[in-house]
């Protein structure tokens, strides 16, 4: 896990300044297995126990010449592996790091989240959901970027790990949300600790906060729709149907069961294969559905294998992704450092408005929907913008119309 400290520039200065307690470099317990890889001059070594799949302790060394701020960001971000599952921390700990030192010095004010909302308001953005490449919840203006997105007439939705929520922090959010989405990948206790990398006992408490849920929207007779989600890999099959049963107990409007969306060089190692000899199954779980419950299975991107009928990527201007350190990017796959050809922005630094009438904004958008860029190769599998780009290309092909819907909207049409 090689340390990536270029989006950490803007606090290297501050950093060199502040004085860190030094850590001494730990040996792994016999009973943990030792992961180790060398970047920049520095080794970052981890010990994760193998049954919880935490990381019991972090430690590093630094081999040659290095920048001053390089080990004290090290020593940082050891702090802030201990104790994370081996996979939050793969995907998320840079990220926790940057927000720590920023808020160490210089916490991002409300008015800034506010100029954002403004710009979006201003533009015609019609929704925003706070979904993230990490836990939104924990974000001290998550509540304050709900309240006055809607306030400026944006439709706004979040996704959580439920774990997180307060019942006094629902009753502030769930009247200015379309929809709230607890992420939830099992639906047994010890099932769930193990598929999410953390305790038991979380399991209970993200049950109870989803029981807050639906009581707050059924006293209140509000207009959200709360929702469970379940990232289905196919190894976890035998999930589905005691989390269809949870659905129906907690009674919230739906549980959609989706597939795992895997990287471009299937880091994750997906079988999109194995989905189709899940079919009886999925079939049982939407048979729990009732007049106030639905399980819905995304069929479409399940029974697709992974694969694109498109090479171009046309989704972008229309449902463009924002990371949580502000970097504004064509899709979330590509926030990671290596792809910083199609970054475009950040609005820490820069107005939203500003980027998107960049040019730089308009480069990358021709870039993507030109021959040099082929999605079926350079694209992770099935993203988020996997169904507009269908629709959008099946148009610019000729192969449908774009006629005025009839009948009656659909629920969340801002969100479509």
């Amino acid at each position: 896990m090689p340390v990536n400290t270029s989006s950490l520039a803007p606090y290297a200065r501050r950093l060199a300044e502040t004085v860190l307690p030094k850590r001494p470099e730990a040996r792994c317990s016999p009973s943990t297995l030792r992961l180790e890889s060398s970047a920049g001059g520095i080794t970052l070594t981890l010990c994760v126990d193998p049954s919880t799949h935490r990381i019991d302790a972090a430690f590093f060394a630094a081999h040659t010449a290095v920048a001053p701020e390089v080990p004290l960001i090290a020593s940082n971000l050891c702090g802030i592996l201990e104790g994370l599952p081996i996979l939050e921390a793969q995907n998320h700990a840079v990220l926790k790091l940057e927000e720590s030192l920023r808020d160490s010095w210089y916490r991002r004010s409300v008015p800034g989240i506010d100029a954002f909302l403004e710009d979006c308001a201003e533009m015609g953005v019609k929704a925003i959901s706070l979904v993230s490449d990490g836990e939104s919840s924990i974000s001290p203006h998550f509540e304050h970027t709900i309240i006055r997105g809607s306030q400026l007439g944006i439709s706004m939705a979040a996704a959580t790990h439920g774990y997180n929520s307060t019942r006094e922090s629902l009753e502030k959010i769930l009247p200015h949300l379309t929809y709230l989405r607890v992420n939830i990948s099992a639906g047994e206790p010890a099932r769930y600790a193990q598929i999410m990398g953390v305790k038991e006992e979380w399991f209970h408490q993200v049950c109870r906060n989803i029981r807050d849920m639906v009581d707050i929207k059924k006293r209140d007779n509000l207009d959200v729709t709360i929702g469970m989600q379940m990232v289905l890999m196919p190894q976890d099959a035998d999930q589905v149907i005691p989390l269809a049963k949870l659905g129906k107990e907690l009674r919230p409007d739906y549980l959609v069961i989706k597939h795992t969306s895997d990287s471009e060089d299937g880091q994750l190692g997906v079988d999109y294969s194995k989905y189709a000899e899940l079919d009886d199954l999925l079939h049982e779980a939407e048979s729990y559905s009732d007049g106030e419950y639905q399980v819905s299975v995304k069929w479409s991107k399940i029974s697709s294998e992974g694969k694109r009928s498109y090479q171009r990527c046309y989704g972008p201007p229309f449902q463009i992704q924002i990371s949580g350190s502000g970097l504004v990017a064509p899709c979330g796959m590509l926030f990671n450092e290596r792809y910083k050809k199609f970054h475009i922005g950040n609005i820490v630094t820069t107005r939203f408005k500003d980027i998107v009438q960049s040019d730089r904004y308009w480069d990358v958008m021709n870039y993507l929907a030109s021959p040099r860029f082929n999605a079926q190769k350079m694209c992770g599998s099935l993203c988020l913008q996997h169904k507009p780009n269908e629709f959008l290309d099946a148009y610019k092909k000729g192969l449908i119309d774009l006629r005025k819907p009839r009948g009656n909207p659909p629920q969340h049409i801002n969100f479509i």
